[in-house]
């Protein structure tokens, strides 16, 4: 049975943090170049259209493997992810299902530790 690292937890969520910061180089650069598509209407409905696709395959294509092992929901984050960088809507789902997530991630941490300390009172071989 492998055990929880709250300094684990708390250093990931720490460098995701650290990662969402808007003075990060790749951001600024990538948001000059989102102003440079938004000065072009063609090509920023190209870009708009583009990133639907993408976004909404990589979201249905992570539905439907969600029942399968593998990554399902990682790849359903990615492609709300991906649809969040253009679409309000998106951002928001994305942000609730993170919520949910972390609801039933400490509802399933609780739920471990009142099964491990019933059975460390439970006398052997009951």
């Amino acid at each position: 049975m492998t055990t929880e690292n709250p300094t684990l937890e708390s250093a990931v969520r720490a460098d995701i943090a650290a990662a969402e910061q808007p003075s990060r180089p790749i951001r600024r650069m990538l948001r000059r170049v989102r102003v440079w598509i938004d000065k072009h209407p063609r090509l920023n409905a190209a870009y708009r259209t583009g990133v639907g696709v993408i976004g909404g395959v990589l979201a249905v294509g992570g539905l439907l493997l969600v029942p399968l092992p593998g990554p399902g929901w990682l790849i359903v984050f990615l492609g709300l992810a991906v649809l969040g960088t253009e679409f309000h809507w998106a951002r928001r789902a994305a942000a609730g299902l993170k919520r949910m997530l972390e609801r039933f991630w400490a509802w399933w941490r609780a739920r471990r530790a009142r099964k491990a300390a019933t059975r460390a009172d439970s006398p052997e071989g009951v």
